[in-house]
């Protein structure tokens, strides 16, 4: 039998791989006296997806720990959250969170005997929190309300009252629950810090806040249950998770925003405490990987392919996936699924003045693409794998552009080059150097290691625009902002022809003076 693990220990292993902690030493006293107690509380809204294995592990770092686990099923904060769960469905919504989080523990090896589960329901009615409610009422002012929900409560052109109210029940579960923290991500941290400011006002102590980091969907930015292609679903069939892996961002030698790699780092690393990429014996065999640095290390130096890991990850999430899914293949669960989950369409139109009721259309002519002329190359200062390039796009000055190519464009072949550049994503820095654009590139489907950049025609000048045909006029965005992710749903659609033409669904990518094209990887896809 293995020793109880010692205060220290309990502490690396609860605090392991969080963003934050709010009351480390109270933390840390509480451990030298007794277990901790901690919640972990998720509003029963949209379903839940493969990031919800992220708390599921620190859940499971948490018993290791020996802390006593409540998990809290928000049911009522669901339907104050501009009524995310609507009344009717409130119920059904629930018993399907219990089922899918009891499902995900399961699949992880957390043994359910060791968790309490909570409805919020069950006491958020009571005669005592109400009149709580009350009490906080009187002295949370609005801005305080507002501000502390504003990562969390959905943003609408007319909020609703009950969004005022949420933070000020989340505040209060800590107290009746009866705990010592509380465990979200980074996101709640304004409702944490809200919590600590205005609890001690009702005579009630002040909690730990215990904050995972908000891990990168498959987009590139935060996973969502209300964005379709930035999330792989626990029920997805085998192929759904193989074709949005497959479209997920995961550029060569880029570590930032890569919703793979945290995927990796954040679930499967602390649950198995190794990752295996599988390779075929000619790039080098299968590789194992006991630390998440060690593995990040060789995809920043691109040793390890994006379409490895992919691969990778797909296998290890479908092991996951699988008991799952065997669950839900009963009629009882199946018919639960559909009754919370109504087909969209056939819901009743969103509100007017809901802020995103419609789905934004993106079109090409968003974008600024532009031709440019690499001036100078270089390989990056602390990566082996990238190249700095200099690159003209009829600027006053050139841009700094980092890309991936060292390993499919020797340097030579670069200088002077005419390439086409994305120009309006938000700069960000890739191994301590800012790039201004991105060098857009054909790949092979079937071999991703095959990259060529994509060529302008011949005769062309820097800084000439590049569009898609039948969408000329269009001006494009001064910046592309992150959160409406207006590159990722156009680059689910570009292609390369058989006749090595660059396109979007089927139009062609033009300058003035013709078609853009790549040399031979026919049917490739662009990013």
């Amino acid at each position: 039998m293995e020793p109880a693990p010692g205060p220290q220990e309990k502490y690396h292993l609860i605090t392991r791989n969080l963003q934050e902690v709010l009351g480390e030493d109270k933390l840390m006293a509480i451990l030298k006296e007794r277990e901790l107690k901690i919640y972990w509380g998720t509003a029963t809204t949209g379903k839940p997806h493969v990031a919800y294995f992220v708390p599921m592990s620190k859940i499971a770092d948490f018993l290791k720990a020996g802390c006593e686990v409540t998990i809290l099923f928000a049911d009522l904060h669901a339907y104050l959250d501009n009524m995310k769960a609507p009344w009717e469905l409130l119920e059904l919504r629930t018993r399907y969170y219990e089922n899918v989080i009891k499902a995900m523990l399961e699949s992880i090896g957390v043994p359910l005997e060791k968790l309490k589960f909570v409805r919020g329901t069950d006491y958020q009615l009571s005669k005592e929190y109400t009149l709580d409610v009350y009490r906080l009422s009187s002295v949370v002012t609005q801005h305080d309300a507002k501000k502390a929900g504003a990562e969390v409560v959905k943003q609408v052109e007319h909020p609703l009252l009950s969004g005022l109210l949420y933070p000020g029940l989340q505040a209060l579960d800590e107290e009746y629950l009866k705990v010592d923290a509380q465990f979200g991500g980074v996101d709640q941290r304004k409702i944490f810090t809200f919590a600590e400011k205005y609890l001690p006002s009702l005579g009630y102590a002040k909690r730990v806040h215990l904050m995972n980091p908000m891990v990168p969907g498959l987009t590139g930015s935060k996973m969502s249950s209300s964005e379709e292609d930035s999330k792989i679903d626990l029920l997805d069939r085998k192929e759904d998770v193989k074709k949005k892996l497959k479209k997920a961002f995961c550029e060569p030698g880029n570590v930032e925003n890569n919703g793979v790699l945290s995927f990796i780092k954040h679930v499967l690393f602390p649950l198995k405490s190794e990752f295996v990429v599988l390779r075929e014996e000619k790039w080098g065999g299968n590789k194992t990987y006991t630390a998440y640095e060690a593995l990040e290390k060789d995809f920043a130096e691109q040793v390890v392919h994006p379409g490895d890991l992919k691969n990778s990850v797909e296998v290890a999430l479908n092991k996951l996936l699988d008991p799952i899914r065997e669950k839900f293949n009963s009629p009882e669960l199946k018919k639960l699924t559909n009754a919370a989950y109504p087909n969209p369409s056939k819901a009743k139109p969103a509100e007017k003045g809901t802020k995103n009721s419609e789905p934004e259309n993106v079109v090409p002519s968003q974008l600024d693409i532009r031709v440019g002329k690499v001036i100078s190359v270089e390989k990056h200062p602390d990566a082996d794998s990238l190249y700095v390039e200099k690159i003209d796009v009829g600027e006053p000055e050139p841009r700094t552009v980092v890309s991936g190519l060292v390993q499919f464009v020797p340097k030579e072949q670069l200088q002077d080059r005419l390439v086409v550049l994305l120009c309006n994503l938000r700069p960000q820095k890739m191994r301590g150097v800012e790039s201004q654009g991105m060098v857009l590139c054909a790949s092979s489907v079937e071999e991703p290691r095959q990259v060529e950049p994509l060529d302008p025609p011949a005769g062309c000048c820097a800084g000439e625009r590049v569009y898609v045909e039948g969408y000329e006029g269009g001006e494009p965005d001064n910046e592309l902002k992150p959160k409406k992710k207006v590159f990722e749903k156009l680059q689910a659609d570009f292609r390369i022809s058989e006749d090595c033409v660059a396109q979007w669904k089927e139009r062609n990518f033009l300058t003035k003076l013709g078609r853009v094209s790549c040399k031979s990887l026919k049917g490739g896809s662009i990013s």
